[in-house]
């Protein structure tokens, strides 16, 4: 287990003890031990017993815990608690911004203990009657509340994508004869999906009844607890349905019957005097031209020279600089940019002006050890609520890069939203902008933004635009790429990442990328170091 996850039971822990009126030191010392372990170095699963104790906020009935959650994947205690809660109150506590004080209030005072209660009584007007609910709080509460009733069912691509590939790797093992592949969604590659698709022409219900990694349930299959979704179809259609399930409704409307007839999907395709296009570039029929244009080529993983967007434990990262770099170093990259918090961010640790100074110093004593890599002063500038940046312009000055976003203050109307953006993106100290919408995928939508005039606004300051590649995020969204290429607005993949590990959401970043025809050359971070120090100087 990571150490999020082990962190996880000791959050959810100290939330359901604060729903039942537990003992507030308790509830005190579960939520600092989980602010510890998240952002603990060592990966704790590997730490001796005596070396858990000794972590910061962990004593030894914590630590007994942690023991406990590492051999048996559970915590008898919090196990206890859950089972006398209400199973939709527990739900309550994964949607965003309805904290466990609200939720005590709607089901203790108000006997709600369902989410379709409690929107019926935000519909019905009834939440104002009590003290804290004014009718701000009731329309967001509201609005939570459809937003995770729409998502409710669906999974981030990047979150299952690896489980995805091992599930296929375990069904072909146990059907060698059959025809597999991912469909649907899956294949497409969109952010979010409802589970892994697969398509077969024979039906593996028989053999799967008897592996430990799959659940059968009445007439639902899940892998690792992830919903399995068979579709079994006759060999001679096989071909067919795999292509159609694999393009979006727009792209498949340029293929008539008579060429899905013809075959698998190189024949389709060449029906068309096509190369394959890949299924996650299939979103709108001008990929079929644009695709087939001499020298047209997507982007890919191998493509990407530097990794831009990086936490270190200056801020709220997992890993030091030093082991955030060097990490870096070993995957084959050039170049990395480190971004810590600004000061705004206090809640994250943002650096004040002595500690960034310190941080260059210590930047520079890493560049001074080689010349085959390269550490970049970085900030991830908060954009405050009137659209400056954080910092005086004198600091400001001594970046190398500097990504501006916005953390707090998230609820505005798209004209204050759109108007914040753009005067940080005309400021001429910034080179990114950071995920534009703030969204959080399957946890809240983002704010509302006039795309266009951000895009425009970027093209006309020479400021980069980031695709934040973690899975959560994946924002800018793909489908505002092809305006920003149009504007001639380069695209920064970047992967946001507080730990090692996390470098490589640049992947999902990349994929995403793709599916809005991303090519290298329009791509920041494909830049070699030569280039990418004139575009920090221009």
């Amino acid at each position: 287990m990571s150490n999020k996850q082990i962190a996880a039971f000791f959050d959810q822990l100290a939330k359901i003890l604060e729903l039942h009126d537990e003992n507030p030191y308790r509830i005190k010392s579960f939520a600092s031990a989980y602010i510890q372990l998240r952002s603990l170095g060592q990966e704790i699963y590997k730490m001796t017993p005596d070396e858990i104790s000794s972590i910061k906020s962990v004593g030894p009935k914590i630590a007994a815990m942690i023991q406990e959650i590492i051999a048996t994947g559970q915590l008898q205690e919090l196990d206890l608690w859950i089972s006398k809660t209400p199973e939709e109150i527990i739900a309550m506590l994964q949607i965003k911004g309805i904290g466990p004080k609200k939720i005590k209030q709607i089901w203790k005072e108000m006997g709600i203990e369902t989410i379709g209660e409690l929107l019926y009584a935000c519909n019905e007007n009834r939440l104002i009657n009590y003290p804290g609910f004014g009718i701000k709080t009731q329309e967001d509460i509201k609005i939570k509340l459809e937003y995770y009733q729409a998502s409710k069912g669906k999974y981030l691509y990047g979150q299952i994508a690896h489980q995805a590939e091992y599930c296929l790797h375990l069904l072909k093992g146990l059907m060698p004869d059959a025809l597999l592949s991912f469909n649907g969604e899956f294949r497409r590659k969109m952010p979010i999906v409802p589970g892994i698709e697969i398509i077969t022409n024979q039906d593996p219900r028989a053999l799967l009844e008897a592996h430990k990694l799959f659940t059968l349930d009445d007439d639902k299959v899940y892998f690792e607890g992830i919903p399995l979704i068979v579709s079994v179809v006759e060999t001679t259609l096989y071909h067919k349905v795999l292509f159609e399930s694999s393009c979006s409704p727009a792209f498949l409307s340029g293929f008539s019957e008579e060429a899905l007839s013809f075959g698998d999907e190189a024949a389709i395709f060449k029906s068309k005097n096509s190369l394959v296009i890949p299924s996650e570039f299939r979103e709108d029929l001008s990929a079929l031209s644009t695709f087939n244009q001499e020298g047209f080529q997507l982007i890919e993983p191998k493509d990407i020279r530097g990794i831009i967007h990086n936490h270190s434990t200056w801020s709220d990262g997992i890993h030091s600089l030093e082991e955030m770099a060097t990490y870096v170093q070993d995957q084959g990259y050039a170049y990395f940019v480190i971004t810590d918090h600004s000061q705004a961010a206090f809640y994250a640790n943002g650096l004040k002006e002595a500690r960034v100074l310190q941080q260059w110093e210590a930047i520079d004593r890493i560049n001074a050890q080689t010349t085959a890599f390269k550490v970049y002063k970085g900030i991830e500038s908060d954009i405050l609520s009137d659209g400056s940046l954080d910092y005086p312009n004198e600091l400001l000055a001594g970046f190398d890069v500097i990504i501006a976003s916005v953390h707090t203050v998230l609820k505005m109307e798209e004209e204050k939203a759109t108007s914040r953006l753009i005067k940080a993106i005309e400021n001429p100290y910034t080179d990114i902008l950071g995920h534009p919408t703030g969204r959080l995928l399957l946890s809240r939508p983002g704010y509302p933004i006039d795309h266009h005039k951000v895009i425009d606004a970027c093209a006309a300051n020479d400021v980069a635009i980031e695709l934040n590649a973690n899975p959560q995020r994946l924002d800018i969204d793909w489908s505002w790429v092809p305006y920003a290429l149009e504007k001639g607005v380069l695209i920064a993949i970047n992967p946001d990442a507080h730990s090692k590990p996390a470098i490589h959401n640049v992947e999902f970043g990349v994929i995403a990328a793709r599916k809005g025809g991303l090519t290298p050359e329009n791509c920041l971070n494909t830049y070699d170091r030569p280039l990418f120090e004139r575009w920090i100087n221009r």
